[in-house]
């Protein structure tokens, strides 16, 4: 997941209620047609975990380091061998990024480009912090 600073709290905050929220709905019966898939949970105590223990930040700086991370978040589900195309996968931004097209998941188009320009104005910051002084 790719996400820009909060403006409360901190991406460890953020992250935590994601998580809780999606288990919770996830854990929660529902009414759904008998011809979908569902996903089986069994009890707490001998399930794998659905969420790793944690995550791991990496700020991007750079729209270059933006496109390598997200070439690597949309690769993952071909290495996977769950789809053939990143486009194949449901749940991918592949097309809103490639193509600007819509997909399942919605993208803050706004907050993208302040990131990447944000991120741009940070790094020219972060070179001019770094150079030696005369």
């Amino acid at each position: 997941m790719v996400m820009s600073e909060p403006k409360k709290g901190n991406p460890s905050k953020v992250l935590q209620v994601l998580k809780q929220r999606v288990s919770r709905s996830l854990r929660k019966p529902m009414r759904k047609p008998s011809a979908q898939l569902s996903l089986v949970f069994a009890a707490a105590t001998d399930s794998p975990a659905f969420w790793q223990r944690r995550f791991y930040d990496f700020n991007v700086w750079s729209s270059k380091k933006l496109k390598e991370k997200l070439d690597y978040m949309h690769r993952n589900p071909v290495q996977r061998r769950l789809v053939l195309h990143p486009k194949d996968w449901p749940w991918s931004s592949w097309s809103h990024y490639e193509k600007g097209e819509m997909g399942l998941i919605r993208i803050d188009a706004l907050g993208e480009e302040e990131s990447v320009a944000g991120s741009a104005k940070a790094e020219r910051q972060n070179q001019k912090s770094q150079r030696p002084h005369p």
